[in-house]
């Protein structure tokens, strides 16, 4: 990237939210939309049947809503026909944080993946894939539909809804089937683990695991990003005088990691811990200084279960060079993925000599091959 030119606008995440009929999907997105806290959701809604139902359900609830009718949006639109969609929803004047596709529950959802993946618009990250699972009846959808191991072994987060009505050892039986369900990455390497796996009621999950104002230019609505102390509240209000404990939270699903570093972060060390991330860790986002290995940029880093991307940018000037990263998952090991980024640094300072300056940007070729060129289709 040439450093004069300007800073590349920041790409919108693009959520698939897919599951069979009747496990929570539209119930889900309702909550997401209601508890938005000043994130801007672009919603393209995909109903199997002519009546749209789920579009007026969502309707007047988000900026930008697109309804696709007549035939599951897999089938009925090719990967220019979705850019059209797309593009209509990343225009500067929508300003939208994330958009969600909403499938069909006849959906193939790998075709959707494969088709956001392959999209030309510069403007949009594949954001991952949502399964949402109905836990109460989940042995009778996989024998009535065998496919949902596939739509499984692709997602990069499974909700189990409907926790409320099965008991704690048969969401136990049923979170270890879906986490044991492994698949190639979309990008073609190897599986990392199967997806994490959230439990909900009512497709109450925390805004958080989906929205991420961290990668925001400074100062944009970052005041209303939703708090942990106002998910806090909120359950309080819901939940009073029930005398339910805290395992009800909706924090209570995934922990969180953030790490810091003010020297650089070693490209090999630290693609073989990208490589070798433990399952259930959902995302990571932050940017990354790899010091001599590029002097000119920092990078994005945006992993959304078995996607990775990074996304060179500028430094500006008299910028703090340090990596910094949010990981965010169900099931992790904080204390474990903090020594692993520790033992990512570099443990010496660079000698300015050029022979070493070789080696490090070789050792930044594992990183180049997750970076999207212009021309990438």
């Amino acid at each position: 990237m040439n450093p004069s030119s300007p800073p590349r606008k920041q790409q919108i995440p693009v959520i698939v939210l897919a599951g069979f009929l009747g496990s929570g999907k539209t119930t889900l997105l309702n909550h997401l939309l209601a508890n938005r806290a000043g994130n801007r959701i672009g919603v393209i809604v995909n109903d199997f049947g002519s009546i749209e139902i789920d579009a007026m359900t969502v309707s007047g609830q988000v900026g930008s809503t697109v309804s696709l009718g007549n035939g599951c949006l897999c089938c009925a639109v090719d990967a220019s026909e979705l850019d059209t969609f797309l593009d209509m929803l990343t225009r500067p004047s929508a300003r939208l944080d994330v958009i969600v596709i909403e499938a069909s529950g006849l959906a193939e959802p790998q075709e959707l993946v494969r088709m956001l993946l392959a999209s030309d618009n510069p403007d949009i990250v594949y954001g991952g894939l949502v399964e949402v699972v109905d836990a109460a009846g989940f042995d009778a959808t996989r024998e009535r539909h065998p496919e949902i191991d596939r739509h499984l072994a692709v997602a990069d987060l499974v909700v189990l809804n409907k926790t409320d009505l099965v008991g704690s050892e048969e969401l136990d039986r049923i979170g270890k089937a879906v986490t044991g369900i492994g698949a190639p990455a979309a990008d073609g390497r190897p599986a990392i683990g199967g997806p994490a796996v959230i439990r909900a009621t009512y497709g109450r999950i925390d805004p958080e695991l989906l929205f991420d104002p961290a990668l925001r230019p400074d100062g944009a609505e970052k005041a209303h990003q939703l708090t942990f102390e106002d998910l806090l509240l909120a359950e309080r209000d819901e939940e009073e005088g029930r005398g339910d404990g805290h395992g009800h939270h909706l924090h209570a699903a995934y922990e969180s990691v953030s790490f810091t570093a003010d020297v650089p972060m070693n490209p090999r060390r630290l693609m073989d811990f990208l490589d070798s991330r433990p399952q259930g860790l959902y995302r990571i986002k932050g940017f990354v200084d790899f010091g001599v290995g590029d002097r000119t940029n920092k990078y994005a880093l945006h992993t959304v279960g078995r996607f990775l991307r990074f996304d060179p940018r500028p430094w500006t000037r008299d910028e703090p060079r340090l990596t910094q990263l949010v990981l965010i998952g169900s099931g992790i090991d904080p204390e474990a993925l903090g020594k692993e980024l520790d033992g990512c640094r570099e443990s010496a300072a660079p000698d300015p000599d050029t022979t070493q300056d070789a080696a490090h940007e070789r050792s930044m070729w594992g990183v180049l091959r997750y970076v999207r060129r212009p021309d990438d289709a």
